[in-house]
């Protein structure tokens, strides 16, 4: 039977920030998720992607219904107080080359907040890697997922669908400048150490911030960041301090509750009438309360505001979109026609093994215990029988390949099995690629 591909998840098209900072994972949830879901009976192999705007499962699934059913309840169980019915009411599923031409889409930034961005691909890396280390992918995960990340190469290499290139730090930069037009002179705060939290500082260092300063838990990590950027690194216990004195303030960090609360907000800005404060949080949980929204004196904008920066370019970056969507379409077909050969060829393999071992039987029945005829006559025999069994499957076997390329024409291939009785070998569930097989490269962290 031909192997099922199942997304379930929710991004920013399906719900707001308040309910995608519920699912929102740690790595670590999201190793031990997918180590969970292996262990499901109709599940085979899972991939966990959590990130700002999406929270996704990727499953081989032996049963669909069931394994949809499996990653519903596991992302409601390891949520922040989101119930089932509240998840079914913002969450998507899609199967088979929906849930391929999703993640190709997802990995080519065609269903980012913002189209063209560039962390959405060393998200998607990331996510397949660290559920590979947990032995959680296999054949057909470890293709779909190499074949995303080729597709998003090829995206951005054939189209400029990143034309004026537009990151999330780079919206939350524009938006900083936006609200404060000459940014020299002032002081900004970054309040995190990731790679996104880094990216956004030094976005906002080239339009040209004055001073900055970076906060971490890890005070080793801030100062590390802070002199990557020419800036100044310090621990969470300088963050009341700071706050007073900073302009523009990015949080950033995987902290399962807001670090900045209101009542700090408004301390901050009492003895600075007249000077505004910006807060950017682009944090999944929240890292400011939303309440700093109602301090005088502050401006807060967190991750759902991009949407407004992302209208901007949505006219000028569509054309080169449709030629985006163009080749996804080109990379799902590519990648159909492959799984497909994953039901046919064992189908086919079988039917001719069969085959052949019938003629070979008869072969024998024909030549008797004590070889009844002459060499000579058998192999005119073996030759003429093999010409007929040739013959005969060809065409089985040509329209059982051409069959494979849709999910109707399968049903075809699994009569064939029924019909002749062949009886398949099973598949281990999480059985990897050979090394040498064609057109695939090296799954990431592999020699070569």
């Amino acid at each position: 039977m031909m192997p099922h591909l199942l997304v379930v998840g929710i991004s920013h098209k399906t719900a707001p920030v308040e309910q995608r900072e519920k699912v929102a994972l740690t790595e670590t949830t999201a190793r031990t998720m997918a180590r969970e879901l292996v262990r499901h009976p109709d599940i085979a192999e899972a991939v966990v992607l959590s990130t700002c705007n999406r929270t996704e499962v990727y499953v081989h699934a032996l049963e669909a219904g069931g394994a949809e059913d499996a990653v519903c309840e596991s992302l409601v169980l390891h949520s922040k107080d989101m119930t089932r019915s509240e998840f079914d009411c913002v969450r998507y599923a899609h199967l088979d080359d929906r849930a391929v031409a999703h993640l190709f889409r997802v990995a080519s930034s065609l269903d980012s907040m913002v189209v063209g961005e560039s962390e959405i691909q060393g998200q998607v890396r990331h996510a397949w890697e660290r559920c590979a280390e947990e032995e959680c992918t296999g054949v057909l995960i470890d293709r779909l997922f190499r074949q995303a990340l080729e597709t998003g190469k090829r995206v951005r290499t054939e189209t400029r669908v990143a034309v004026r290139p537009v990151s999330v730090s780079t919206v939350a930069a524009d938006l900083a400048r936006e609200a404060i037009p000459d940014l020299g002179g002032r002081r900004g705060l970054v309040v995190g150490g990731g790679q996104m939290a880094e990216a956004t500082a030094r976005a906002l260092m080239e339009r040209g911030l004055g001073e900055l300063v970076v906060i971490n838990r890890t005070v080793g990590t801030a100062r590390e960041i802070a002199e990557r950027l020419g800036g100044m690194g310090l621990g969470y216990d300088c963050l009341p301090e700071e706050l007073s004195m900073a302009d523009v303030v990015l949080c950033s960090t995987d902290a399962p509750h807001p670090v900045i609360s209101a009542e700090q907000v408004t301390v901050a800005l009492e003895d600075r009438p007249g000077r505004p404060m910006v807060l950017i949080d682009i944090a999944v949980p929240r890292d400011v309360h939303p309440d700093a929204s109602g301090v005088h004196g502050a401006v807060l904008f967190d991750i759902d505001d991009l949407e407004r920066v992302v209208a901007q370019h949505r006219d000028e970056r569509e054309e080169h979109a449709k030629r985006a969507e163009v080749i996804v379409g080109e990379e799902v077909e590519r990648y159909a026609g492959w799984r497909s050969g994953l039901a046919v060829t064992p189908v086919i393999t079988s039917l001719r093994e069969m085959a052949e071992a019938i003629r070979q039987g008869e072969i024998a029945r024909v030549a008797g215990p004590d070889g009844e005829i002459s060499p000579e006559e058998a192999e005119r025999i073996d030759q003429v029988t093999r010409a007929i069994l040739n013959k005969l499957l060809h065409e089985p076997t040509v329209r059982a390949r051409e069959a494979a390329t849709s999910i109707d024409g399968l049903r075809h291939v699994e009569s064939l099995r029924m019909l002749f009785g062949l009886d398949l070998p099973e598949r281990g569930p999480r059985q990897h690629e050979p090394d040498d097989a064609p057109g695939i490269a090296a799954r990431p962290g592999a020699p070569g």
